[in-house]
């Protein structure tokens, strides 16, 4: 399912607390993205997970971040093939996209692109990160 489906209303974005009690696919669809491919690449260390993102062709603004491994994506939609990924985002937006590979650290990533580490957060969104990371079967498993 494309992130963009899952896009943060103005309350969401002016509320931490409300943007929080969002089902845990919409919270990492939309707000916590970045967090959850950090984390399910620190999960995984003995893979060469990497992090990348998409954003709209020809714009610099990042949407949606998901970690890659082998081809495969994890993102709030669990694990997939990143052409899919990219497919279904792309049709979404009604755009063409890019993929942009991330080559920075979170901190790095967050400064650069205005995302909120997770001390911004109305809660630590780690744990809740984790949880959902254990939830979904690597595709190596």
């Amino acid at each position: 399912m494309a992130a963009g489906a899952f896009r943060r209303t103005a309350i969401e974005r002016s509320d931490q607390r409300v943007a929080w009690e969002r089902a845990d696919q919409a919270f990492f669809a939309a707000g916590a993205c970045h967090i959850l491919a950090w984390v399910c690449r620190e999960s995984y260390p003995e893979r060469s997970i990497e992090v990348a993102a998409v954003r709209v062709a020809g714009d610099r603004q990042i949407f949606h971040v998901y970690a890659v491994w082998d081809g495969w994506t994890f993102d709030h939609s669990g694990w997939n093939r990143e052409v899919d990924l990219l497919t279904v985002n792309a049709e979404f937006e009604g755009r063409p996209l890019e993929r942009v590979g991330i080559t920075v650290d979170l901190a790095g990533f967050c400064a650069e692109h205005h995302h909120r580490l997770p001390d911004r957060y109305w809660a630590d969104p780690l744990p809740r990160a984790r949880g959902y990371v254990d939830r979904h079967t690597p595709p190596w498993a």
